[in-house]
């Protein structure tokens, strides 16, 4: 296994809002999207940023939002590899 972070997401408010804060604020490179499209993709050096509204990636994880300090904290990683195989070889070392 390959020690890396493939993608990591956040989880937006304002997904336009924020396209722009990171593709005219910062620079980053976005890839290209379509006008209804609900997630942002960056290729970064070694890793992509995605963006992705708030409530969906909630949902997508099974986490309740956040409430009082406890649940969904708005981000996720992903750790991808080549196949089911190395899914279940690094299944078993996280465990």
């Amino acid at each position: 296994m390959k020690p890396k972070i493939s993608l990591i997401t956040l989880g937006v408010s304002d997904l336009e809002k924020s396209v722009i804060f990171y593709k005219d604020g910062l620079g980053f490179p976005i890839q290209e999207r379509g006008v209804d499209a609900d997630i942002a993709f960056f290729m970064l050096e070694g890793v992509w940023l995605s963006l992705y509204p708030l409530e969906k990636l909630a949902e997508d994880s099974t986490v309740a939002p956040i409430q009082n300090s406890n649940g969904f904290r708005g981000f996720t990683l992903a750790h991808n590899v080549k196949s089911e195989a190395e899914v279940l070889q690094v299944l078993n070392l996280a465990e």
